[in-house]
C-alpha cells in the first residue's frame, strides 16, 4: 500500500499542479501537497529498487530530496517565486513526515 491513495489530497493537488498552465497562481499549499504525493511515489520506486532505508532520518531526507526536487522544477516551470518555493517547501517536508511516521517508521 502506498503512502497516499489516488483519490487523496496530495494525489489532486499533484494532479493540478501539473497540469496548470504557466502561470504563478497555484498556492504554496496545493504545491506542498503534490510535492509531497510525488516524494511518496518516488520514495516508494527507490524502496523497490535498492530496499528501505536504514533509519528514519535516512527515509526523511530521502522525502526531502524527492519533494524539493519537484518543487524546484514547478518554480521554474510555472513562474513562481522565491517565497513561494521556500513555502512549498516548508509544507512539503510537513505533511511527508507525518506520512512516513504514520505509514513507515511508526514507534
Amino acid at each position: 500500500m502506498g503512502f497516499f491513495s489516488d483519490d487523496s489530497d496530495q494525489a489532486n493537488a499533484w494532479d493540478q499542479v501539473n497540469n496548470a498552465p504557466h502561470k504563478a497562481e497555484l498556492s504554496h499549499e496545493l504545491i506542498a501537497g503534490a510535492a509531497a504525493y510525488e516524494a511518496a511515489k518516488a520514495y516508494e520506486k527507490h524502496c523497490e529498487e535498492n530496499g528501505k532505508p536504514e533509519s528514519h532520518a535516512k527515509a526523511k531526507e530521502l522525502f526531502a530530496a524527492f519533494s524539493g526536487a519537484f518543487i524546484d522544477r514547478m518554480v521554474e516551470t510555472k513562474g513562481l517565486d522565491f517565497i513561494d518555493k521556500e513555502k512549498a517547501k516548508h509544507a512539503a517536508k510537513q505533511q511527508s513526515e507525518e506520512v512516513i511516521v504514520v505509514d513507515d517508521y511508526s514507534y
